[in-house]
C-alpha cells in the first residue's frame, strides 16, 4: 500500500470523525435554541400511540439524534413523566425521524456541496459574533461541517478509485450476495461497528461511500444498514443502566422494536430490496450500476424499514409492554434499595435541555427529603421513651449526611450540564437551581441543630412548660406548612395562592418567635423556669425560625419575590 493510499485513509477517518463532530454541534445548537420548550414537547404531545409516534419522528427531526431522543424518553420513564405504553411509542418515532439523517448524507455525495458550504461558514462566523445569534452559528458550523466531510469523503473514494482496486473487490466479491450467511455477516459487522464508534451516521457515511464507489454490492451494505438499526440502541441501554426497573424496560422495548424489524425484514430481504430498487430504477443484480444512486437507495430503504416497521408494531404496544415486564421484572424491597440520587442519569449528558429537567426533579426529591426529615424533628419532640429518642435523632443524622451528599452531587451534575450548549434561559434556571440546593442544605443542617436541641434538652432530664410545648407545637405547625408549600412549588403544582400564603406563614413565624422571645425573657426573670432551659428553647424557636427562611429564599428563586402580606387580615 502506497503513501497515497494512506494519506487517503487518514481522510477518510478524519472526514468521519468531522462528520461525527458537525452531527453534536447541530443537535446541541438546535436544542439550544429549542429551549425549555424541547424539554416539555414529549409530556405535552404523548396522548395516544399516533401522537407519541408523530412527537419522536418531531423531536427526531430536531435535535438530529434518535439517541438524544431515545435517552430522553428512558429519562422521562424514569422520572415517571411517561408510561411505558408512551415510551415505546416515541421510540418508533424517534427511529423514523433519524431517517433524515440517511437523505442529508445521500445529498451529499451524489453532488459537490462546496458551493453551500463556505456561505455557510461566512454566515456562522458573522453570526458568532453577534451574541444574539449563537446559537444559529454553532448551528451552521455544524451542518457545514455535515456537508464537507461528506464531501470530502466522495472526493476520497474517488481519488483512491476504489472501483477499480482489484484486492478490494476481490474481498467483498468473495462473499454470495444471495447467501443469508453473508447477509448475517455483514449485519453482525455494523452492529459491532455501530457499538463501537456510538454513531450510526458515520457508519452509514461510510456505508454510502463504500456502495457509490462500486466497491461494495448493494445488498451487502443494505445488510449493514440493518445493523446500525440494532447497534444504535446500545445509547439508550447505557443509559438505562442506573435507572429504575421502567427505564430499563423503555430502552429494551428499543432493543425488541429494531431487533423484530430486522428479523421479519431479513425474511423477506431479497424481494423487498428488488421490489424497491425496480421502484427507484436501479437493478441490483446488474454489472452497470449506476452507482451514484446507490445512495438514494440506502436512504430509500432506511426510511421504508423503519415506516413499515412502526406502522406494523405500533398496533402491538400493549403486548410489547407485557414482553417488558416479562423479560425485566420487579425487584424485591431487599433488592431495589432507595437511591439518594432518583432522576439524575450517571455518564455521559446527550441532552443538555433532558439534564435540565432531571435536576430539576432531583431538586424536587430533594426539597421533599428535606420535609420528611423535619416530620422526624416533630416526632423526636413528642418521644417519650429515651430508645426512641435515640432512634430518631439517628435517622435526622443520617438524612444530614444525605443532604450534604445530595448538594454535592447535583452541584456536580449542574456544573457538568452547565459546560454544555444551554439558552440563555436554561442557564439562568441551572444558576438558580445552584442556589436552591444551597438552601435545601442549610435547611437540613438547621432540622439537625433542632435535633441537637432536643438531644440536650433530654439529657438534661427537664422538660419544657405546657406553656413552651404550646408554642413550639405552633410555630412548629407552621414551619411544617412552609415546608409542604415550597414543595407545591419546586412540583411545579403552586398557584399564587400559594404563595401569598408562603408570605403570610412567614409573618407568623416571625411574629411567634418574637412574642415568645419576649414571653420567655419574663419566664426567667420570674424564674418560672431555669435559665438553661430557657435558652434551648429560644435556641428551637430561633431555629424553626432560620429555616423558614431558607425555605423562603428557595421559593423566591424559583417565583420571585414574595409579596408584603398583612396577617392581622
Amino acid at each position: 500500500m502506497n503513501e497515497t493510499y494512506w494519506i487517503a485513509i487518514t481522510k477518510v477517518f478524519g472526514a468521519l470523525a468531522l462528520l461525527v463532530y458537525g452531527m453534536k454541534t447541530m443537535s446541541d445548537a438546535l436544542q439550544k435554541m429549542a429551549g425549555p420548550k424541547l424539554r416539555h414537547s414529549l409530556r405535552a404531545m404523548t396522548r395516544n400511540r399516533l401522537t407519541g409516534v408523530l412527537t419522536g419522528l418531531g423531536v427526531t427531526v430536531a435535535v438530529q439524534s434518535s439517541a438524544a431522543t431515545t435517552v430522553m424518553t428512558v429519562s422521562f420513564v424514569n422520572a415517571g413523566l411517561l408510561s411505558l405504553t408512551q415510551a415505546i411509542s416515541v421510540i418508533m418515532g424517534a427511529n423514523i425521524g433519524t431517517t433524515l439523517t440517511a437523505w442529508i448524507m445521500s445529498a451529499g455525495t451524489t453532488f459537490s456541496m462546496s458551493n453551500i458550504v463556505w456561505p455557510m461558514f461566512v454566515v456562522a462566523i458573522y453570526c458568532l459574533y453577534s451574541r444574539r445569534q449563537e446559537s444559529l452559528s454553532y448551528f451552521l458550523f455544524g451542518a457545514g461541517l455535515i456537508f464537507f466531510s461528506l464531501g470530502t469523503l466522495s472526493a476520497t473514494g474517488k481519488e483512491m478509485d476504489l472501483a477499480h482496486n482489484d484486492a478490494l473487490i476481490q474481498f467483498f466479491g468473495s462473499f454470495d450476495t444471495g447467501s443469508y450467511w453473508t447477509l448475517l455477516l455483514f449485519l453482525g459487522i455494523g452492529t459491532v461497528l455501530t457499538c463501537m464508534v456510538q454513531s450510526s451516521a458515520a457508519l452509514m457515511a461510510l456505508t454510502m461511500v463504500l456502495c457509490t464507489s462500486g466497491v461494495l454490492p448493494l445488498y451487502q451494505g443494505i445488510a449493514l444498514v440493518l445493523g446500525e438499526n440494532i447497534g444504535t440502541t446500545l445509547t439508550a441501554n447505557l443509559a438505562a443502566l442506573s435507572s429504575s426497573v421502567q427505564a430499563r424496560r423503555a430502552a429494551f422495548a428499543h432493543l425488541f422494536f429494531n431487533t423484530f424489524g430486522v428479523t421479519w425484514m431479513l425474511i423477506v430481504f431479497y424481494p423487498f430490496v428488488d421490489t424497491l430498487c425496480s421502484l427507484l430504477g436501479v437493478d441490483p443484480s446488474s454489472s452497470e450500476l449506476e452507482t451514484d444512486r446507490l445512495a438514494y437507495v440506502l436512504a430509500a430503504f432506511h426510511t421504508s424499514f423503519n415506516l413499515l416497521n412502526t406502522s406494523a408494531l405500533i398496533w402491538f404496544v400493549p403486548q410489547i409492554e407485557r414482553l417488558c415486564h416479562f423479560v425485566i421484572r420487579d425487584k424485591s424491597d431487599e433488592e431495589e434499595k432507595p437511591m439518594r440520587l432518583q432522576y439524575i442519569q450517571r455518564g455521559p449528558i446527550s441532552t443538555p435541555e433532558m439534564a435540565l429537567l432531571q435536576a430539576q426533579f432531583e431538586t424536587a426529591h430533594f426539597g421533599h427529603r428535606m420535609q420528611r426529615m423535619f416530620e422526624m424533628v416533630v416526632q423526636l419532640e413528642n418521644e417519650d421513651a429515651e430508645d426512641e429518642r435515640k432512634k430518631t435523632f439517628e435517622r435526622i443524622d443520617k438524612y444530614e449526611e444525605i443532604a450534604d451528599s445530595m448538594e454535592s452531587e447535583i452541584a456536580q451534575f449542574l456544573d457538568q450540564t452547565g459546560q454544555e450548549h444551554l439558552s440563555d434561559e436554561s442557564k439562568a434556571h441551572l444558576r438558580q437551581m445552584l442556589a436552591q440546593i444551597g438552601e435545601l442544605e442549610s435547611i437540613g443542617d438547621a432540622c439537625l441543630k433542632m435535633g441537637h436541641i432536643l438531644m440536650r434538652r433530654s439529657e438534661a432530664g427537664q422538660p419544657f412548660t405546657e406553656e413552651q410545648q404550646k408554642g413550639l407545637l405552633e410555630i412548629m405547625k407552621a414551619s411544617g406548612e412552609a415546608l409542604e408549600l415550597m414543595n407545591r412549588v419546586l412540583d411545579e403544582k403552586f398557584s399564587g395562592k400559594d404563595v401569598i400564603q408562603l408570605a403570610k406563614t412567614e409573618e407568623h413565624v416571625n411574629s411567634l418567635r418574637m412574642k415568645m422571645k419576649n414571653e420567655n425573657i419574663h419566664a426567667v426573670n420570674e424564674r418560672h423556669y431555669g435559665f438553661a432551659i430557657g435558652t434551648l428553647f429560644i435556641d428551637l424557636v430561633c431555629e424553626c425560625e432560620r429555616m423558614v427562611d431558607y425555605v423562603v429564599n428557595v421559593v423566591e428563586m424559583r417565583c420571585g419575590r414574595l409579596p408584603n402580606v398583612d396577617i392581622s387580615e
